[in-house]
């Protein structure tokens, strides 16, 4: 007997595609989508499919950010400086509070009155009332959104122009 599994029949060569011939499109699995029945010669995979280990490499990419959109990045900039003066403005309000429950508006004023120096009846509560705090906090946050709005916008722009110089940045990407 005769072991039949030590021997490998020969594979046929296919003649090189037709440079004039149409390209076919083809699947994920490298199967000809629609099978051309006159140029069967043209049906045949492009590549070789080869066979896989058992570990898949990783894939890499390579890409450049030559550009930004500043009017992207004036809007997004804009969402979180508007996100960002919401939170100091409830942040400054819980604070007030939390320092108001505590009384330490009421020591600074008995402090600063048997110091002898309230001449004119100073009152730390009336000062820095909720109102007039949380004013003053709001007026602070929305220069600081327009800022930065501004700056971040300004930046974007510049990185446009230096990146048409230098190329941009080069990210590797990776699938591991």
């Amino acid at each position: 007997m005769s072991d039949m599994s030590d021997t490998v029949a020969p594979q046929p060569q296919q003649p090189a595609p037709d440079p004039q011939a149409p390209r076919t499109a083809r699947s994920a699995s490298n199967q000809p989508l629609i099978a051309d029945k006159d140029h069967p010669e043209s049906n045949r995979p492009v590549r070789p499919i080869k066979k896989r280990g058992k570990k898949p490499r990783a894939r890499r990419m390579n890409l450049s950010l030559t550009r930004v959109s500043a009017w992207s990045v004036a809007k997004v900039t804009f969402m979180l400086a508007l996100a960002g003066a919401i939170i100091q403005v409830i942040a400054v309000a819980l604070l007030w509070g939390m320092l108001k429950v505590v009384g330490v508006f009421d020591q600074v004023t008995t402090i600063v009155s048997s110091a002898g120096l309230d001449a004119g009846g100073f009152d730390l509560t009336n000062i820095l009332s909720l109102p007039t705090v949380l004013s003053a906090v709001t007026i602070f946050s929305i220069v600081e959104m327009v800022l930065v709005t501004v700056l971040v916008t300004i930046f974007a722009l510049l990185y446009n122009v230096v990146s048409a110089l230098v190329g941009g940045v080069h990210i590797t990407l990776g699938d591991d």
